[in-house]
């Protein structure tokens, strides 16, 4: 197993902007020190590169934090602290960083549906505080994009994983042929997607991801990249290994979300799967 070179640190960030992309999601800019580009500071790998995020709550300036960070013991020491009064822990995907300067966009949901991390995403100010635990150099488990060199890509998505889609198209080189399904939930919401690659993207209405994907034609030896909401994804896997034929290897898939769950439904479960590991 390829053991990752980059170890993860506490980063403390402040939100420098935020602009909307369209109706359903905001891009947050980041600002701190430890974008700069010094040794031991964040460093995305591009890509799909994901990093946790520590949110205050809405009575609060800045997340509340264990007083001390250790990479054998700050999960515990975060569980160990009131629900109602730590920083809120999400995931999130590296949409581009700059020096000084990091973009995450952030899905809103809409009818009422936000959880913590859109809400507060909605209403980001200037100056506002959190906490990240990020890579410190390109070379680190947090990517799960790595098409072998030469192999045709099959990228599908709905609205949670475009930043992560458009991370993945930007890192691919050029001429690299590329079959790319987005589910957006408005077509304002469609994005300008820059790649080297040749890249053939559509755009899928909502709930239309997996019907996109098998009425396409797609190569048999392609390595496929799948992402957004769980059911589907599961389905999608399926559809390219058990119809497709893609070897089962070739398939990296993750569920960011479940329908019928909330975020802390699933921050929950994560958190019972630790302790039942532990």
């Amino acid at each position: 197993m390829r053991t990752p070179s980059h170890p993860y640190a506490f980063f403390d960030l402040h939100v420098l902007r935020s602009a909307p992309l369209g109706p359903s999601m905001v891009r947050v800019t980041f600002g701190g020190t430890c974008l700069d580009g010094e040794p031991g500071g964040f460093v995305s790998g591009g890509r799909d590169q994901r990093f946790k995020i520590f949110l205050p709550h809405p009575h609060q300036d800045a997340p509340v934090m264990p007083a001390d960070w250790s990479p054998d013991t700050w999960f515990a020491d975060w569980r160990a602290l009131d629900p109602a009064e730590r920083g809120i822990m999400r995931s999130y995907t590296v949409r581009a960083q700059r020096p000084g300067e990091l973009d995450v966009d952030f899905a809103l949901h809409p009818g009422g549906t936000s959880g913590p991390a859109s809400s507060w995403a909605s209403a980001a100010a200037p100056g506002d505080r959190v906490v990240v635990l990020g890579p410190t150099g390109p070379d680190n488990g947090g990517c799960d994009f790595r098409p072998p060199d030469g192999r045709p890509v099959v990228i599908a998505g709905d609205f949670t994983a475009l930043p992560a889609i458009a991370g993945n198209l930007g890192w691919l080189p050029a001429g690299a042929p590329a079959r790319v399904f987005v589910e957006t939930p408005h077509p304002d919401d469609r994005q300008d997607l820059p790649t080297a690659a040749d890249a053939e993207i559509g755009w899928v209405s909502p709930g239309g991801l997996l019907d996109a994907v098998r009425g396409s034609s797609l190569p048999d030896d392609a390595y496929a990249w799948i992402a957004g909401e769980s059911a589907t994804v599961k389905a999608l896997r399926r559809h390219l290994v058990k119809e497709r034929g893609i070897d089962r290897r070739s398939v990296t898939f993750t569920g960011y979300w479940r329908r019928g769950a909330t975020e802390e439904d699933l921050l929950a479960e994560a958190v019972a799967g630790s302790a039942t590991e532990g």
